[in-house]
């Protein structure tokens, strides 16, 4: 189990701070990002927390999935590898 997490389905009210105080009380949050469109620099819907400890990533993932979040019912989950990009050109 890795310590970061992707949430998605959030509101596009939802900011940092709120993602923060819900996942606190899992234990301790090293990072949080809410993911927003470069250009108009509104929420994409999705971010991600960072969990001191594994232990605390479960728990967090367990309480906090299906929670409802500024009238949106989160989803919480391991956060996944992104796949690198190969720019070789032929």
């Amino acid at each position: 189990m890795g310590k970061k997490l992707y949430v998605g389905n959030l509101s596009y009210n939802t900011n940092e701070d709120s993602l923060r105080n819900l996942f606190q009380t899992y234990g301790t949050v090293e990072s949080v990002k809410v993911i927003t469109d470069r250009d108009t620099g509104s929420s994409k819907g999705f971010g991600f927390v960072e969990m001191g400890t594994d232990a605390e990533a479960s728990a967090a993932i367990a309480g906090a999935n299906g929670f409802d979040l500024d009238g949106r019912q989160i989803k919480v989950n391991e956060a996944m590898d992104k796949p690198r990009r190969d720019n070789r050109r032929y």
